[in-house]
């Protein structure tokens, strides 16, 4: 499952470089998105006053359904062009569909209830379907499971507003908290796929080891556990499902020689960041017994997981897609160790009650000085023509 150069032919660029691709505007929103919008939580948090209303609910979403779907999204239109070398959607369709994402965003803070349900649920669909026929077209049907996957959050983001608007007597977090453990499976089979193959590639002497049913056990535990933390199973069930997984994940990461990588930040970045979601699901077996808040949990599992796997990803990918060298300067060492802090942070602040606001306001600091720095160095990468003059 490579993202890598699929080497196309030299072409003249049509229409704007920002829309060449699918990683070039929603690479740049979710950072965008992520540097404002949670300065802007932790605000209200704080008890300052902020000029529109943020709560717990608006939080959750807009961090999975806003921040992290925009990243999803964009990956996948690049990582389908190099799997199919059939174009995703570009030029003005990939700006339609930005721009409804930027709706949903600006909806979500300022509309309605039932009018932001309607625009922010349109997104997903109108994203998906062209990803789902490029892939039909082509008959890729190995990562056809990530449409069945990209269906699952659309469900998921319908459930968490009919729960909101009162028409479903559900948790509307219940929905947010299975979209969250969807993710980390994409995660887990992606990271599987790529994370070995670029270690084997960029670090010598390194020879990471894949076990096909090593792989099979870890992704199917983590699936498991996540469904059964997310439906509110038995404590006991979620506490032994998570703990299996976090061992089989942390077996599976040891085979792939994290050690090996502390020379290359493009690589420990990704080893780094994987290593957080067997850590996230110990904490979440510890949780069923209240060792731990679910917070702590949650937040590893998503700060650090999840953003530190998407800030490795969209580094990497817009070098490699924009005809650059793939090699950390010192901003982007700069920009992974911050988003570690974050999440070192954020756990923190679910440990300590007394020092929380102090530990959130730097966590979110943190956060928003490496969304900030990767839009200082990224953004003219990405809306200006490859580096090599080939097209994408």
């Amino acid at each position: 499952m490579s993202i890598e150069e699929a080497s196309p032919a030299p072409a003249r660029q049509r229409g704007p470089a920002l829309f060449a691709l699918g990683f070039r505007p929603f690479y740049l929103l979710a950072a965008a998105f992520a540097a404002l919008g949670l300065p802007l939580w932790t605000a209200a948090q704080a008890g300052w006053r902020v000029p529109v209303r943020v709560d717990m609910l608006w939080h959750m979403h807009e961090m999975v359904f806003g921040f992290a779907l925009a990243v999803v999204v964009g990956f996948l239109y690049t990582a389908g062009y190099n799997w199919t070398q059939l174009w995703t959607p570009r030029g003005a369709r990939l700006a339609t569909i930005a721009g409804l994402w930027v709706a949903g965003r600006v909806s979500m803070l300022a509309a309605p209830p039932a009018l932001a349900a309607a625009v922010d649920l349109a997104f997903l669909p109108a994203a998906t379907i062209p990803f789902y026929r490029v892939l039909k077209q082509s008959g890729n049907r190995r990562n056809m499971f990530l449409v069945l996957l990209l269906g699952l959050l659309a469900l998921a983001d319908a459930l968490y507003h009919a729960a909101v608007l009162g028409w479903l007597a559900l948790d509307p977090l219940k929905p947010v908290h299975a979209a969250i453990m969807l993710i980390v499976v994409m995660e887990v089979v992606i990271g599987g796929r790529v994370i070995p193959m670029f270690t084997r590639n960029a670090a010598p002497g390194a020879n990471p080891v894949q076990r096909a049913r090593r792989d099979q056990l870890a992704l199917g535990l983590t699936a498991v556990a996540g469904a059964s933390w997310a439906c509110g199973l038995p404590a006991l069930a979620t506490a032994l499902l998570a703990s299996a997984a976090a061992l089989a994940q942390g077996q599976r990461l040891a085979g792939w020689q994290p050690w090996r990588t502390w020379r290359y930040p493009l690589l420990w970045i990704l080893h780094l960041s994987y290593a957080w979601i067997p850590f996230g699901f110990m904490l979440l077996a510890l949780a069923q017994f209240g060792i731990v808040s679910e917070s702590a949990a949650l937040h590893v599992l998503t700060v650090g997981a999840l953003a530190g796997l998407i800030m490795g990803m969209i580094t990497r990918t817009a070098l490699g897609h924009t005809g650059r060298p793939l090699k950390a300067g010192r901003a982007e060492v700069l920009i992974f160790v911050l988003v570690q802090t974050a999440v070192v942070l954020r756990f923190a602040a679910a440990l300590l009650p007394s020092w929380r606001t102090a530990c959130l306001v730097l966590a979110t600091a943190c956060w928003s000085a490496a969304f900030l720095a990767y839009l200082a160095v990224y953004l003219p990468y990405l809306s200006s023509v490859r580096a090599d003059g080939r097209e994408g």
